[in-house]
C-alpha cells in the first residue's frame, strides 16, 4: 500500500491530467456533443455486460455505483473541484484505502477519457451509428492495448480499496460525522462519493466475488475485441 504523501501526490497528477483531457474534449460544442453520445453509448454496454450483477441483490448496489460513479455520461467536475480544494485536509483525515480510492477513481476516469478521445478520433462521423462493429473496428484501430489492461487492473484496484475501506473500523461513524463539517466546507460531493462507495461495498459483505465477475468479462472482453470478435458487445 502506498504511504500518504505518495497517493496525495498521485491524486494531484491525476487530477491536473483529468481536467485537462476534459477541457480539451469540451472545448468545441461538436466534440462535446459527440463525447456524451460515445460515453452514453459505453455506459448502456456496461450495463449489458453487467446486467446479472445488477439484478443480484448482494451485487446491485455496487454495480450501480460502478456503472454512475465511477463510468457514466454524469460530470465529475463538482467532485474534482471539492478533492482539489481540500485535498491537504484529506490527507490528514482519511485513512490509506479512503485515499487510494479517490486516487484510483480519478486515474481511471483519467484514462478511460485519455482512451475514449482516441476512440471518438477513430470513429469521426461514424459515431452517431455507433454499433458492434463500427465500434469493434475503431478498438482495433485505436489499439493501446495495455492500457486498455490497465483499465481494468485500475477497476479491480479501485474496488480493492473500497472494500478494504469497508472493513476499517469505525469508519461508517467517522463518514456520519464528516456530513456537516464536509457541508459547511463545501466538499459534499466527495463526501457522498465516499458514502456511496463505503455504503455500496459494506453492503457485500466482501467484494471478492463482484470484482471477479467485472475484472473476468471485462477482460474477456478485450481478448475478444483485439481477436477480431465483436460479438460480446452485444451480449
Amino acid at each position: 500500500m502506498s504511504e500518504t504523501p505518495d497517493i496525495a501526490g498521485r491524486i494531484a497528477a491525476q487530477l491536473d491530467r483529468a481536467s485537462a483531457l476534459r477541457a480539451a474534449a469540451k472545448s468545441d460544442p461538436k466534440a462535446a456533443a459527440a463525447r456524451q453520445h460515445f460515453r452514453a453509448w459505453q455506459a448502456q454496454r456496461l450495463a449489458r455486460t453487467h446486467a446479472s450483477l445488477a439484478a443480484n441483490p448482494r451485487f446491485a448496489e455496487a454495480a450501480t455505483f460502478f456503472l454512475t460513479d465511477i463510468y457514466g455520461a454524469n460530470d465529475p467536475a463538482r467532485l474534482y473541484d471539492d478533492v482539489r480544494r481540500v485535498l491537504p485536509t484529506v490527507v490528514k483525515v482519511l485513512p490509506a484505502a479512503g485515499l487510494e480510492t479517490i486516487s484510483d477513481a480519478i486515474e481511471l476516469d483519467a484514462l478511460s477519457e485519455d482512451l475514449d478521445a482516441a476512440m471518438i478520433k477513430a470513429l469521426g462521423k461514424r459515431i452517431y451509428g455507433l454499433d458492434a462493429a463500427t465500434y469493434g473496428e475503431a478498438y482495433r484501430m485505436v489499439d493501446r492495448r495495455q492500457d486498455r489492461a490497465r483499465q481494468i487492473d485500475l477497476i479491480l484496484h479501485l474496488g480493492q480499496s473500497l472494500d478494504r475501506l469497508a472493513h476499517r473500523p469505525f469508519i461508517s461513524t467517522a463518514l456520519r460525522m464528516m456530513r456537516k463539517p464536509a457541508e459547511l466546507a463545501g466538499f459534499s460531493e466527495l463526501q457522498n462519493f465516499l458514502e456511496r462507495g463505503y455504503g455500496a461495498f459494506r453492503k457485500m459483505g466482501g467484494a471478492d466475488a463482484f470484482l471477479n465477475e467485472v475484472v473476468t468479462r471485462e477482460r474477456k472482453l478485450l481478448e475478444a475485441l483485439f481477436a477480431g470478435d465483436d460479438s460480446l458487445l452485444a451480449a
